[in-house]
């Protein structure tokens, strides 16, 4: 009997109140949480009904879809799982969960052909590979970089429907350097990920200025009643073309950036370009040292990614990127000569 994403969403809350025996459940707690639950992930406003939650914990308590949950009443009020350490989460697929899980990864294989689902191939494999670990209880063969409770992930389906929806958003936002949140009232247009953490992108609603958040410094996200706008200056499709990371003002042009890269950064660079746009100047035979270029609006990431190379890399054009490499490594260079104790 199949269920429903809404319907998992809440299952998924009830075990998570169950497992923690440290509280007393009322079935008003788990109808609260529930409702908590879907308006955070999916944006539902509308409250889940105590009928809703009754028919969830007997669904759960049933063989129907293999939980058999051992959910009892204490004191004629209290819900709690009658057994330890219980989650739904740990049960173990069944033969029709893996049939069903390899056909829909079969079916995904045979897009990586196109174009348009080239970037599909490292989602496929992700998938292929955790349905090995499930069958064939074995380690990990792929590993991809993640972070575990990556702050503001939780908002990741809300927005992407809010997106879809083209709903207009209110959103109390809180930066690193602020005392307190900001509200935007905002038309988001785009998620995007850059180094493990998330942003929006959208434009204000009243002047269509441009904004990038990011999901881990938003406090609170809520629909509004106001119109929703496209900003004719973002094209989610281009946007990123000539920038690296996520920080681009929409009025600077792309700069040609030159740079020295030495023997052994120079043959890890040709193979990972620092942008699309990368080409190789010139290589000297004699160091195999390389000088290479590329064309991008000039911002932070940029030259995070150039410092992270450490001495294998200097930028050599234009003339304010490489004072600002030099004034950013000699402050570098300072917090290890000056002397200065500073505690573990």
């Amino acid at each position: 009997m199949p269920a429903n994403k809404n319907a998992l969403i809440r299952y998924k809350t009830i075990d998570n109140c169950l497992r923690n025996r440290y509280r007393r459940w009322t079935l008003e707690d788990l109808v609260d949480a529930c409702s908590e639950a879907l308006y955070d992930m999916e944006g539902i406003r509308k409250g889940v009904s105590v009928r809703t939650v009754q028919g969830d914990i007997q669904m759960m308590r049933s063989d129907k879809l293999g939980y058999n949950a051992p959910i009892e009443v204490y004191d004629h009020k209290y819900y709690r799982y009658g057994i330890d350490d219980y989650s739904i989460m740990d049960m173990p697929m069944s033969q029709n969960d893996y049939d069903v899980m390899q056909e829909a990864v079969d079916m995904l294989r045979q897009l990586e052909g196109f174009e348009q689902f080239a970037e599909m191939s490292d989602v496929v494999s992700r998938l292929q590979d955790k349905l090995s670990i499930s069958r064939n209880n074995r380690k990990p063969i792929i590993h991809f970089d993640s972070v575990p409770n990556l702050e503001g992930i939780r908002l990741l389906n809300p927005l992407y429907n809010y997106i879809a929806h083209r709903q207009t958003l209110r959103i109390m936002y809180q930066s690193f350097n602020a005392r307190q949140p900001r509200e935007f009232i905002l038309c988001p247009y785009l998620l995007k990920e850059f180094r493990n953490r998330w942003f929006l992108f959208g434009s204000k609603a009243d002047d269509l200025l441009l904004f990038n958040l990011a999901l881990d410094r938003i406090k609170s996200v809520e629909p509004v009643d106001v119109p929703y706008r496209d900003n004719p200056d973002f094209d989610s499709e281009h946007f990123f073309d000539d920038v690296i990371g996520v920080s681009k003002n929409i009025h600077y042009k792309p700069r040609r950036i030159k740079f020295w890269a030495s023997r052994e950064q120079s043959m890890y660079i040709k193979t990972k370009p620092l942008h699309r746009s990368q080409q190789l100047v010139r290589e000297n035979p004699e160091d195999g040292s390389c000088i290479f270029r590329i064309d991008v609006v000039i911002n932070f990431e940029m030259y995070s990614v150039f410092m992270s190379y450490g001495p294998g890399i200097k930028i050599i054009y234009p003339r304010e990127a490489v004072k600002y490499m030099r004034d950013k490594m000699k402050e570098a260079l300072d917090l290890y000569d000056n002397g200065q104790t500073i505690e573990e």
